[in-house]
């Protein structure tokens, strides 16, 4: 009896999950698809700060999975990509509240003074404001449908200026809109960061990837609380690998490690659909043709949640 109390009181220890959000645009009302209003953003912290969760450093999170050390149930860390200029509606909103973020650098955008975006000095500012920098690219191409040789070159020219007007080196790299295949993914881990970031749904849990960390993307008013419930679903994508080359999906093929009989599966313009798991094995039959270039597919157990994410080359 005192063993099975024991593993009631762990069980939302041990199967704990860490959150990551990202944040594209502040308080600017001509990007709605891409923007929060400071209103929101104030709920969302406010909702974190009294339900007792902890916002960490990426970095701290990236510690935890290099040292197979247990991530915390209520870790969460915050992530800003491309580096609007309306970030600074923001910025005293993360100041009050004191948690630190991290924002991925579109380079060409501060190099070559890009009006909506942050400059260099601006940049260099949000270190000293609980702020970490990163990369995200030169160029802020789809990086899918870029040969391997403009892929390393887009890397090399924008890591240089990089480290050249920040004086150091970037530990993390985030995709510009989050799409990535093996290749792109081989070729960024090749140039040493310390974790790569995706833009699918889903949490991060003991098991992760430090090179493909998931991350909920926060627009409009999205509220957080649902998002903190899920948990991890393991999935090993077996079909479709890549986006299909006639744009028709015939099956959906995945193993979760979970004894559920049941699954959700959602697919981007196609909706939900229940599907059964057997020994583990998830395979469904369609035959439907994509109808976007870019296309999500997800899987949901109970509270557990897997994506990935398809791009036309």
């Amino acid at each position: 009896m005192r063993c099975f109390l024991l593993l009631c009181a762990l069980s939302g220890y041990i199967f704990a999950d860490a959150h990551i959000f990202l944040y594209h645009r502040f308080n600017d009302d001509r990007y709605p698809s891409t923007n929060v209003q400071n209103s929101v953003l104030r709920k969302q912290f406010e909702f974190l700060k009294d339900n007792n969760y902890t916002v960490v450093p990426l970095q701290a999170i990236v510690d935890k999975l290099d040292q197979n050390e247990t991530l915390p149930d209520k870790w969460v860390s915050l992530t800003i990509d491309d580096g609007y200029k309306s970030f600074l509606n923001a910025l005293p909103i993360f100041e009050e509240f004191g948690y630190p973020f991290t924002m991925f650098v579109y380079v060409e955008a501060a190099e070559k003074k890009y009006p909506d975006f942050l400059s260099w000095e601006e940049l260099k500012k949000l270190e000293n404001s609980n702020g970490t920098l990163a990369f995200h690219s030169y160029s802020h191409e789809h990086q899918t449908q870029q040969s391997p040789e403009e892929l390393r070159a887009d890397f090399k020219k924008g890591l240089e200026i990089y480290e050249k007007m920040l004086g150091s080196k970037s530990a993390f790299y985030s995709y510009p809109y989050g799409e990535f295949n093996d290749e792109v993914q081989s070729i960024a881990k090749e140039f040493g960061f310390g974790a790569i970031l995706n833009q699918n749904i889903g949490t991060v849990s003991d098991s992760s990837s430090v090179y493909d960390l998931n991350r909920f993307a926060l627009t409009g008013d999205a509220n957080i609380k649902p998002l903190l419930k899920y948990k991890s679903l393991e999935a090993e994508w077996l079909e479709p690998k890549s986006y299909p080359a006639n744009g028709n999906i015939t099956k959906v093929e995945a193993r979760i490690d979970n004894k559920t009989k049941k699954a959700q599966l959602y697919i981007t313009d196609l909706g939900w659909r229940s599907v059964n798991v057997k020994d583990g094995l998830i395979s469904y039959d369609m035959n439907e043709k994509l109808k976007k270039s870019r296309v999500r597919i997800v899987l949901q157990a109970d509270n557990q949640i897997a994506a990935k994410i398809l791009v036309k080359d």
